[in-house]
């Protein structure tokens, strides 16, 4: 699929919205008293997190590709 610059830029103001937004839950959570309770959410945010990271790399890719 062929996007436009202005689409791809969009998706990556909200990963990085989306990032920001879990980081602060994983903080949150391991801030906890016992974090070993919420150790299944933490697993999941952080996983989130590399899955929106890897996303916003190739997001990146493509507006370098765009741009040249």
């Amino acid at each position: 699929m062929d996007y436009t610059k202005e689409e791809l830029w969009e998706a990556k103001r909200q990963l990085d919205s989306l990032l920001h937004k879990l980081r602060g839950v994983v903080k949150t959570l391991e801030a906890k008293e016992d974090p070993k309770r919420y150790k299944a959410q933490i697993t999941l945010a952080q996983r989130r997190i590399q899955a929106l990271e890897l996303s916003n790399g190739l997001i990146n890719k493509a507006l370098q590709i765009a741009e040249e």
